[in-house]
């Protein structure tokens, strides 16, 4: 049988604002438990919220960014439930009437194709408290620094049909968020969330399937995992001729397998209604423009820019805007270092961002800064060194610090470039190697090219690898005649 799995998701991004969005705490990570919580956060008897302006406009901000409708008009509705870190016994959240309607994202798939992802709406709304069980035995503490916190909740169509399609959507999202710098989207820190409403049903059929909702999912790996591991979870459910009742799932990453929580009807009963505390959220159009004038350049622009303007590959220029941060370093780069972007785009992608995995660091803590990388590859650049002992020196920079140039000068790094030099080394290679020599002017032109590595290698290892290899090159073609 012939399966296909329906995936929407669910996304909570905590909103970077100095204070919380309807009180004037602070909203910061890792302060001691409940340093943070006002009286408006702890629901005391008598407190009226206050909606941070900030909150707003960085709403307002994504449903730029995501091409979505702004509502004119908008309303916070209470939602109803009990749970110990919920201490008003409500939630402050939008449900009819969003900030941010209907907009679409567009990813791209591993085969270089893109599809475009409906996104339903986004709506602000206010983060619970935590719940802490480690350090509680038989009993729970209750930290109400979180409660409050400003979140965004981006509700996507079901567009996507695999979990790869699901992260490559989540991916999107967090770059979004980064570039517009309303969020930091610290997946491990709790800043950006996803639940995964996840569906299989035979391929041609158009309507769903019953949906199970996969809670708090924090990392992309995981995404991945809990909803492979849900779509293989249902298919085998319904092959085996059981039917799949809609529920709440945990995803257990430890087993690699999904729990149920608790089953959920499809008529949910938070009784929301309009917050009588909070009037209308009414949004101009002078403050859309406001906000539209401070747009950023994007993810999509800045990838037809690379290629564009500084000729990078559609995967280099991809690999380079992932990340914000990434793509402000490679420009610096560039700027600083005089060099043609597609060596800055190899020493960024593949030197730097290959040492930042293997140390499992981000670009930010990197030891090596982007001034520092740029007077490296002004060395390449000058023929003051090789590349070969440019990665010499990268790897002097990252345990040292240091410039590029005391390391060159304290080493003795510096490239040999004068002729006469390379030519004593070269005429020496080829009085001691009479039977590569023999080899090499017996053989066509395909295997002259193989052969001739044996006589760089030689030079290179009488000089030390100084040598400049175009020149090394250069002199052996006229001397192998």
């Amino acid at each position: 049988m012939q399966w296909e799995a329906v995936i929407g998701l669910e996304v909570h991004v905590q909103l970077s604002t100095q204070s919380k969005i309807f009180s004037g705490s602070a909203n910061k990570f890792g302060a001691e438990p409940n340093t943070q919580a006002s009286l408006i956060d702890l629901g005391m008897p008598g407190v009226l919220p206050v909606l941070n302006e900030d909150a707003v406009q960085k709403a307002i901000k994504f449903g730029l960014g995501i091409n979505a409708d702004i509502a004119p008009r908008s309303v916070f509705a209470r939602k109803n439930y009990f749970y110990p870190d919920l201490p008003k016994g409500y939630q402050i959240s939008q449900f009819e009437l969003p900030v941010v309607g209907k907009g679409f994202i567009d990813i791209t798939l591993d085969d270089g194709s893109t599809k475009r992802i409906g996104v339903t709406r986004a709506h602000l709304e206010e983060d619970a408290g935590k719940s802490l069980h480690e350090d509680f035995h038989g009993m729970s503490g209750i930290d109400l620094n979180r409660a409050g916190t400003p979140l965004l909740e981006i509700v996507s169509e079901p567009d996507m049909r695999s979990a790869e399609e699901a992260v490559a959507y989540l991916k999107a999202i967090h770059s979004i968020i980064r570039y517009l710098d309303i969020s930091d989207g610290n997946m491990a820190e709790g800043s950006m969330r996803c639940d995964c409403n996840v569906s299989v049903r035979l391929k041609g059929e158009e309507k769903f399937g019953t949906r199970r909702e996969v809670k708090n999912v924090n990392s992309f790996r995981f995404v991945e995992k809990a909803i492979k591991t849900e779509i293989q979870w249902q298919i085998d459910e319904l092959e085996s001729g059981r039917k799949i009742q809609q529920c709440t799932v945990l995803y257990d990453p430890a087993k690699n397998e999904t729990r149920a929580m608790r089953s959920k009807e499809e008529a949910n009963d938070y009784r929301y209604f309009p917050d009588p505390d909070l009037l209308p959220l009414e949004v101009s159009e002078d403050m859309i423009n406001r906000v539209r004038a401070h747009l950023p350049e994007l993810p999509a622009q800045k990838i037809e820019r690379f290629m564009g303007e500084l000729e990078l590959s559609d995967y280099d220029a991809r690999v380079l805007v992932a990340d914000r941060a990434v793509a402000d370093y490679f420009e610096q780069v560039v700027a600083e270092s005089g060099a043609k972007p597609k060596m800055a785009a190899n020493w960024v992608s593949v030197e730097l961002l290959g040492a930042l995995n293997k140390n499992d660091l981000s670009i930010e803590q990197s030891p090596v800064s982007a001034t520092q990388l740029a007077g490296l590859i002004k060395r390449i650049v000058d023929n003051t060194i090789s590349g070969k002992i440019a990665k010499q020196v990268f790897e002097e920079l990252w345990a040292s610090g240091g410039t590029a140039d005391s390391i060159i000068d304290s080493k003795g790094l510096k490239q040999e470039t004068d002729t006469g030099a390379i030519e004593t080394i070269v005429d020496q290679v080829i009085a001691s190697s009479p039977d590569q020599v023999a080899q090499y002017l017996a053989a066509d032109e395909g295997k002259r090219k193989k052969l001739v590595g044996y006589f760089v290698g030689q030079i290179m290892k009488l000089s030390k690898g100084k040598a400049n290899p175009q020149m090394v090159n250069d002199i052996l073609a006229r001397k192998l005649v």
